[in-house]
């Protein structure tokens, strides 16, 4: 049987019989790269779409198998040598068992592009992960590295699958690498330049037995890093797991922090983002990258993404003056802290990104007093340390959702005092009315200086097609409630 481990990019996969589980992003990007270079592929799926069908004609006519529909994953075909799953996978689902009992090994996606890396042209892979923000941290990298004129791109769990990426024939500089629990849960070899883990906190518990399973699939980024482990000061759990890594002998331990950097660490003088880790004279002074007010947004938890972005860059190398241009011209991706609308004193934010209780209080953490809009799916998290952690600044709550029971208890709980709107029925009724009732409900707690915040803590699935779709219809219901503020919902 052939031994897939002992193949690069430039060896023959000539004999190599290799299945990937799902036909997503990740999946096809794993299917036609390894059909390229040669491997005999079989992809499987449960589901059909337009563009999971076109994405099969295409490498079926290239020479690959493609199976999809119901029942074409419930069986491991014979003589399998690789596995390579999708994000997400969980590795009791039927071909991942089937793999681990006869020995088969199982990759992901991003284990696959490390190994297909070009021994000529490899370039090195700083990397983020996290409960949260790992995507804004992952895009300020990229776009710090591009102003340092770099041939950067952002890739992994944003922007492109990475086997794509370093299957191009125009070689990258270097790659700004967004890796969630899932994608690092199958990672056996891979060696970034520099990591950080943002935070961690509970989430995706509905997938691991426990937290700390959760957590050391994360910790799996510091394996091997050559130069940098960043780490968050205000998070010990992202400090432990750089103590407990297996690291480059030389690599050093570097923090982010809000307060003021001890030598070693990025963090806050006043307002100024300031390196006292990557500077000869770190003993004594501290290099300036930018300040807050350079920066898209002050809120706390997008200043500390800004530290751990620009200590990754200057951990390969980047000035400080590119480090700043990088910050100063970034902008988030929509439903990031996005101010949806101001009137009469109100702000109306849309951070429909929190999808977790953790991102929520980062989230509502930056304002104060605050009318906060909640629920969603709670993907088995709890909520009592977020009601705790933000009571004092909430003037009141409105909760939707599958799982909006849950925060209601929490709220009776920890914040009795807090007056709670729950809309009721919004799995079954068209989402544009449930979305004005929502935002009616806010409007009516607010005061002029507060701010309608959407930060459900929760994810979108229950009544959404993802948390873009979430964050458009309270967007649009809070422009037909400015535009007629008469207007009862479902008008």
């Amino acid at each position: 049987m052939p031994d897939p481990h002992t193949r690069g990019r430039h060896d023959s996969w000539d004999g190599v019989r290799a299945v990937v589980a799902g036909f997503g992003v990740s999946g096809f990007a794993a299917a036609d790269n390894l059909n390229h270079i040669g491997a005999d592929v079989i992809a499987l799926d449960e589901t059909i779409t337009d563009d999971k069908a076109a994405k099969a004609e295409l490498l079926e006519v290239l020479g690959a198998t493609i199976r999809l529909g119901e029942g074409a994953t419930a069986v491991l075909p014979d003589d399998v040598d690789l596995l390579v799953t999708s994000p997400g996978w969980h590795p009791s689902a039927p071909l991942l068992a089937q793999a681990a009992a006869r020995g088969i090994p199982v990759w992901g996606e991003v284990e696959l592009a490390w190994r297909l890396r070009d021994p000529a042209n490899a370039a090195p892979w700083l990397a983020v992960t996290g409960t949260n923000g790992k995507t804004t941290t992952v895009q300020m990298l990229d776009a710090i590295l591009k102003a340092a004129g770099l041939r950067s791109v952002a890739v992994g769990n944003v922007g492109l699958p990475i086997v794509e990426a370093v299957m191009d024939p125009e070689p990258y500089d270097v790659f700004a690498v967004e890796l969630s629990s899932f994608q690092l849960h199958y990672t056996q070899s891979i060696s970034c330049e520099a990591a950080a883990v943002l935070n961690v906190a509970e989430d995706h518990l509905d997938w691991y037995p426990s937290m700390d399973q959760y957590a050391a699939d994360k910790g799996r980024i510091y394996h091997d890093v050559q130069r940098a482990c960043i780490y968050n000061v205000q998070d010990p759990a992202t400090e432990h797991l750089v103590r407990e890594a297996d690291v480059i002998d030389g690599a050093r331990a570097v923090g982010f922090t809000l307060g003021m950097p001890a030598v070693g660490m990025v963090g806050l003088v006043e307002d100024i983002l300031a390196d006292r880790a990557f500077i000869e004279q770190r003993s004594t002074s501290a290099a300036e990258l930018c300040t807050v007010g350079e920066l898209a947004s002050p809120a706390p938890h997008f200043v500390a993404n800004a530290l751990a972005a620009a200590a990754l860059a200057r951990s390969h190398g980047v000035a400080p003056a590119a480090v700043r241009e990088g910050l100063r011209s970034f902008q988030p991706d929509g439903h990031r802290i996005a101010t949806v609308a101001q009137s009469e004193g109100v702000t109306w934010v849309d951070d429909s990104k929190a999808t977790n209780p953790h991102a929520a209080q980062s989230s509502l953490q930056a304002y104060d007093p605050v009318v906060w809009i909640a629920g969603g799916l709670a993907k088995g998290a709890r909520f009592d340390g977020l009601v705790e952690a933000v009571r004092d600044r909430l003037r009141g709550v409105v909760l939707l959702g599958a799982d909006r029971h849950l925060i209601a208890a929490a709220l009776s709980r920890h914040a009795p005092d807090v007056p709670v709107i729950v809309v009721e029925g919004g799995e079954t009724e068209p989402r544009r009315n449930t979305m004005d009732r929502v935002v009616a409900a806010a409007a009516g707690f607010a005061h002029r200086g507060d701010t309608v915040l959407l930060a459900p803590g929760c994810a979108s699935m229950d009544m959404f097609a993802n948390y873009g779709e979430r964050g458009d219809e309270f967007a649009a219901a809070v422009r037909r409630r400015l535009a007629n503020p008469g207007a009862q919902p479902g008008d």
